[in-house]
């Protein structure tokens, strides 16, 4: 159903099915196909709750029909990830589509500290089936064993998925180590055993560079 028509523009085959979307993200279509917006970006009035007392925005929309859809945003790199009964996590701004069956919620993930309203709550797509997330630049997918934890930079972080705890340490970044760092300064860091994607470039937040 998922396929990358380049690495930039994704390809959704459809035969009456539905998938979920980026609001805005679609760039051509085929076929006949009906639009629906989803308010709020997850399940229920509990996920656009959280979503509006955290920052965590993401508004997707339904697409469903006869045809082929490409999506797109920002020309940024996509990539394909199977969903197969485990929970996939996802910054919000990242995640591009996801089948229709994919369930899409939040999850608290921890406090990265008290200076910053956004990132306490993690987008997370749970089910049987394919998401497209996107990265700038392409995505490296890192494995995380109980032997070799991870530590991940919090601007290149993009998703992770897998048996992992996900804990946040302060006081010092990598750009910090060079003299370069400001503001609030966390680490990520994964332990147990799964995937971890990030982007070779890092995005700004609220808490200054980290």
């Amino acid at each position: 159903m998922f396929r990358l028509q380049s690495s930039k523009v994704l390809a959704v085959d459809m035969t009456g099915d539905a998938v979920k979307a980026k609001n805005g993200s679609m760039v051509a279509y085929d076929g006949e196909m009906a639009f629906k917006k989803l308010s709020g970006g997850g399940e229920g009035i509990r996920g656009m709750v959280t979503r509006r007392l955290t920052g965590e925005q993401m508004t997707l929309m339904e697409v469903k029909g006869r045809g082929t859809c490409w999506f797109a945003d920002r020309a940024s790199e996509i990539n394909l990830v199977s969903v197969q009964g485990d929970k996939l996590y996802v910054e919000s701004s990242n995640l591009l589509a996801t089948d229709g069956g994919l369930r899409t919620g939040t999850e608290f993930t921890g406090l990265r500290g008290a200076s910053q309203g956004n990132g306490l709550f993690t987008t997370t797509v749970e089910g049987h089936g394919q998401a497209a997330i996107m990265s700038d630049g392409p995505a490296v997918v890192l494995r995380v064993s109980p032997q070799y934890p991870l530590t991940v930079d919090p601007g290149a972080y993009v998703a992770h998925q897998g048996n992992l705890r996900q804990s946040f340490q302060s006081g010092v970044t990598f750009r910090t180590l060079l003299g370069e760092g400001g503001g609030e300064a966390f680490q990520m860091r994964f332990e147990g055993d799964g995937l971890v994607y990030v982007q070779p470039s890092e995005r700004n937040t609220i808490a200054g560079d980290v």
